[in-house]
């Protein structure tokens, strides 16, 4: 028997002073209602109750009980409240994790009009371009670019983005622009750590079908840092067009066209995880990235 349902048929029992008047008040039969004082008394070893044909009457460990329930049971409606009430409404801290380069440019500038649609929830954002465990550092969510390894993990993409190649007009001048892949191994290719078609090689074609060794003087595990190190003229990148698409423009960067389609990196996406039901705080905040994700650079 469902003891918390137990716990209320004795609660109602005790107050009308029959199971019959319980199980009314609470939708059942007088029959579950009696399953339910007996399942109790079973299970704690006592009587709750002295029992005639016209009333129920408490028993000393009955009384007792009694006492415990009309504490406890106000508790758990409590609780189960507040719980519905995160379900319905987006109240309470939303935990959210990032790369660190995409969230800076385009999630935390968002945050500002989040709040002002949905003053109740406190976002706290987490830069990180490490790959960390969601469920394990208790994240409600979280933003991945590139492909997703299997995992239990829910999912929505959010949008596109691009990879280029790209490198400042006096790096050009001075080593000239490559024109193949092959050629690649004559430049200084800068290269992003944390990413696995980046170490030591440089991945083209739609379906990453092609690997070209590179080498460079500089590794880094944030866009950002290859960015600068590439506009002062250090070498060539290899990065999403939201990265460098700024500096494109300002023509600090220079897009390098080769002989080879750049790798698809299948989607910008929110992660979160496995609920059925999320949390209001989440359902708003995964509608809010999808909407204004669309004017992401692709």
């Amino acid at each position: 028997m469902d003891r918390i349902t137990s716990m209320r048929v004795y609660v109602q029992a005790a107050a009308t002073g029959s199971l019959s008047a319980a199980a009314r008040h609470l939708g059942m039969s007088p029959a579950m209602a009696t399953k339910h004082v007996n399942a109790l008394e079973a299970r704690l070893g006592v009587k709750l109750f002295h029992r005639t044909t016209r009333r129920l009457s408490l028993t000393e460990a009955g009384a007792n009980y009694l006492e415990a329930c009309q504490r406890i049971l106000p508790e758990i409606d409590e609780a189960e409240a507040a719980a519905t009430s995160q379900r319905i409404k987006a109240t309470g801290l939303l935990r959210m994790n990032v790369p660190l380069s995409f969230g800076t440019r385009y999630v935390a500038p968002l945050m500002a009009e989040f709040s002002r649609q949905h003053p109740e929830v406190v976002v706290e954002l987490g830069l990180s371009d490490a790959q960390l465990d969601l469920i394990a550092g208790s994240w409600d969510l979280a933003i991945r670019i590139g492909r997703l390894a299997n995992s239990p993990l829910q999912t929505r993409q959010l949008g596109n983005s691009g990879m280029c190649i790209c490198a400042a007009p006096g790096y050009v001048a001075r080593h000239g622009a490559p024109r193949t892949v092959s050629e690649l191994a004559q430049h200084n290719c800068l290269s992003y750590t944390l990413s696995a078609t980046q170490h030591k090689q440089w991945v083209f074609g739609t379906q990453g079908e092609i690997r070209v060794p590179v080498s460079g003087n500089l590794l880094a595990n944030n866009g950002d840092a290859l960015l600068a190190a590439a506009i002062a003229g250090q070498g060539l990148i290899y990065q999403p067009h939201f990265i460098v698409c700024e500096a494109v423009k300002r023509g600090d960067l220079l897009v390098l066209e080769l002989d080879q389609p750049m790798v698809d990196l299948a989607g910008i996406h929110v992660l979160y995880p496995p609920d059925r039901r999320p949390p209001a705080k989440v359902r708003v905040m995964i509608d809010y990235l999808a909407k204004t994700f669309e004017r992401v650079p692709a």
